[in-house]
C-alpha cells in the first residue's frame, strides 16, 4: 500500500445550469497516511464534497490533487489507479463470489481486455487475507451479512491499490459491532483516507483531522480534539453538546440533547 498527500484547492460545486452553490470554496491539505473525517448534519455538503474527490463530479471552481498532480487533468483511469471510493450504495453483484467482486479492483491497472495477470491475482489475496475474507472467497456476495458486504467493498477498493481511500458513511445501516470491524479497518490501512460519518464521537475516535460543514460551508478543519468545542458542535447540529472526559480511557465523549 501506498498513500499519497491529498490537497483540495478552493474547490466548490453546483450542479449543472443552476447558480446556487452546493458546496462553497473549500480547501484543506492532508498529509499522506492521515486520516480526515467529514462531519455534518443532513444537506451539509458531505456527500458532495467526496464526489469532487473521487472524480465523479467536476468542481465548478478549484483544484483537487493527489501527489501534487490535479485528478482532472490526467485520463479517468489513472485517476482510479490513485483514487478508491466506498459509496454507501451497493450495486447488485448479479451472483459474484467475493473473489470476483474484488477482481473488479484490478480493472483501473488492465489495458482493454486484458486478463488478470498473476500479480493482480496476488494483489487480490493479500487483500482477502488483509481483510479476514479468505473463507468467503467463494461465497455470493448477495448471501453476506451488511458488515461483510462492507468489508467486501473495501476490499475491492485496496485492490485497486490506490493512494487515497475515500469513505462515504462506511457504518451506515450497520449493527453496533460491524460498525467496529470498518473503525478497526480504517485505523489500521495505512492510506490516506476521507471519510464521511454521522457519529462524532466515532470521527473523533478514528480521525487524525475533521472537516465539519454545514449548509455546504467549512465551519472548521483541525484535529478532533481541538476542534470539536462544545459551541461549535452546538451551533453546526442545532444541538446542546457537552464534551465530557472518560475517566477510565482518559478520551473524550460527547453528548447530546435538544436545546430549550
Amino acid at each position: 500500500m501506498r498513500a499519497a498527500d491529498l490537497e483540495v484547492r478552493d474547490v466548490s460545486w453546483a450542479p449543472p445550469k443552476m447558480a446556487d452553490l452546493v458546496l462553497h470554496t473549500t480547501s484543506f491539505s492532508l498529509a499522506a497516511g492521515r486520516v480526515l473525517g467529514v462531519v455534518g448534519p443532513n444537506g451539509a455538503g458531505k456527500s458532495s464534497l467526496l464526489r469532487l474527490l473521487y472524480r465523479f463530479q467536476q468542481p465548478t471552481t478549484g483544484q483537487v490533487l493527489v501527489g501534487g498532480q490535479d485528478v482532472w487533468a490526467m485520463p479517468a483511469r489513472v485517476a482510479a489507479q490513485k483514487i478508491a471510493a466506498v459509496l454507501q450504495e451497493q450495486a447488485s453483484a448479479f451472483g459474484l463470489s467475493v473473489s470476483e467482486i474484488v477482481h473488479l479492483g484490478r480493472t483501473p491497472h488492465r489495458s482493454g481486455f486484458a486478463r488478470s495477470g498473476a500479480q493482480d491475482a496476488q494483489i487480490v489475496e493479500r487483500v482477502l487475507h488483509q481483510l479476514d475474507l479468505n473463507s468467503l472467497a467463494h461465497r455470493d456476495f448477495g448471501t453476506l451479512s451488511g458488515g461483510e458486504r462492507q468489508r467486501v467493498m473495501v476490499a475491492r477498493a485496496l485492490a485497486q491499490d490506490p493512494e487515497v481511500l475515500i469513505l462515504d458513511e462506511p457504518t451506515n445501516h450497520l449493527d453496533v459491532r460491524h460498525q467496529l470491524e470498518i473503525v478497526s479497518l480504517i485505523r489500521n490501512l495505512g492510506l490516506t483516507i476521507v471519510v464521511s460519518l454521522h457519529d462524532l464521537n466515532m470521527a473523533a475516535g478514528v480521525c487524525d483531522d475533521v472537516l465539519v460543514l454545514k449548509h455546504g460551508r467549512v465551519q472548521g478543519f483541525g484535529p478532533p480534539e481541538r476542534l470539536l468545542t462544545d459551541a461549535l458542535v452546538s451551533d453546526t447540529f442545532h444541538v446542546e453538546a457537552q464534551r465530557e472526559l472518560l475517566a477510565v480511557s482518559g478520551t473524550s465523549h460527547f453528548s447530546f440533547s435538544l436545546p430549550i
